[in-house]
């Protein structure tokens, strides 16, 4: 696919643009969280040691991505891009993880490659220039004619450190203008993996990836998965206020607890997967909510939409709110005795309630 923009690009790209803008006023808004099914971190508690044996000011947060160094194992997942109000929280957000030494995710890019004047609503290096920074594409987009090259480009566009594939299949088959077409995608992934020269990570975006594809997509060559369980923001649920048609409506309404909970996964992936580089994100919302995750099995977790609202909010909301869940997160590390992230991770640190 060329960058060139054509006549039916640009008009594939205002509607790109405006469902972009329509999904950060629905996602800060309204109610886009699952409804009839959790996160499953709720179901799970730490065991309280009573005489941890550690100092708080020796809880270690650092820990790495795919080699990058992070302060913390927090990654702001990839949510937005394309519009004016996009640029202002993608910046805040670089800001945060600059600041605090996290990985950050940017939201799809696939409107770069039909219009690159929109490079300024993405490119947030010159403000995180030291953290890892993650580009976005739909994983559909390769049935559509990208290719590596489009990828690598995108990649150097963005000076950006790995590429994000998302899988959204129950999304693009409730919107209006979706592209259902996942048929073959395994095997372009595994060809991209082999030709971009740079990391892939592939994430779901709420619905979870069971245990099964999480090792179809390692044996493919993907550097990561992100298993994006549900509990956290449900996409059916921000589909089903963009459409007017009731009929349409009802039928997304009936996916508010689809998918397979975000502990679940972790648990699973972790079992059939004990190697793989994991990240944990939906309806991670705390501190507590991270510190489960790494416990149980995940490398790092992602947060999107807390992050989102408060980045929207403003920038001193945005830091209250990371600085709150990192604050969680370093005490629920000191209340288990846990001095390093492997700590956490250790056997009776965490028990089903």
């Amino acid at each position: 696919m060329s960058l060139s923009v054509t006549t039916s690009e640009n008009r594939a790209n205002g509607v790109t643009v405006s469902r972009k803008a329509e999904h950060i006023r629905i996602n800060v808004e309204e109610d886009v969280a699952a409804k009839g099914v959790a996160s499953g971190f709720e179901q799970w508690r730490f065991v309280h040691r009573a005489l941890p044996e550690i100092d708080l000011i020796d809880v270690d947060l650092r820990t790495s991505l795919l080699g990058h160094a992070l302060n913390a194992p927090l990654l702001i997942s990839c949510m937005t891009g394309g519009t004016e109000r996009a640029q202002g929280i993608n910046a805040r957000l670089a800001a945060a993880a600059q600041q605090r030494g996290l990985a950050m995710g940017l939201g799809s890019c696939r409107v770069l490659l039909e219009d690159p004047d929109v490079l300024p609503t993405f490119d947030v290096r010159d403000i995180a220039t030291d953290v890892p920074l993650l580009a976005n594409l739909g994983a559909v987009q390769l049935n559509r004619g990208v290719t590596a090259a489009d990828c690598r480009r995108l990649l150097d566009m963005l000076r950006a450190d790995a590429l994000v594939l998302h899988l959204n299949p129950l999304q693009e088959a409730l919107q209006p203008e979706g592209d259902t077409c996942f048929a073959g995608l395994l095997d372009r992934i595994a060809m991209l993996c082999t030709d971009l020269d740079a990391p892939v990570i592939v994430k779901e975006v709420g619905w979870g990836i069971a245990d099964d594809l999480v090792v179809a997509l390692l044996d493919r060559g993907v550097a990561a998965v992100d298993l994006a369980g549900a509990g956290g923001t449900s996409w059916s649920e921000v589909e089903r206020h963009r459409i007017a048609d009731p009929v349409r409506a009802r039928v997304a309404g009936a996916f508010a607890s689809w998918g397979i909970p975000t502990a679940t996964a972790v648990v699973r992936a972790r079992a059939a997967a004990p190697d793989a580089c994991l990240i944990a994100s939906g309806g991670v919302r705390s501190g507590l909510d991270v510190a489960k995750a790494l416990a149980l099995g995940a490398d790092i977790a992602a947060m999107a939409g807390p992050l989102l609202r408060a980045a929207d909010a403003g920038e001193q909301d945005l830091a209250d709110f990371v600085d709150t869940v990192l604050g969680e997160l370093r005490i629920a590390m000191f209340a288990t005795g846990s001095a390093r992230i492997a700590d956490l991770c250790a056997l009776g640190r965490i028990e089903a309630t």
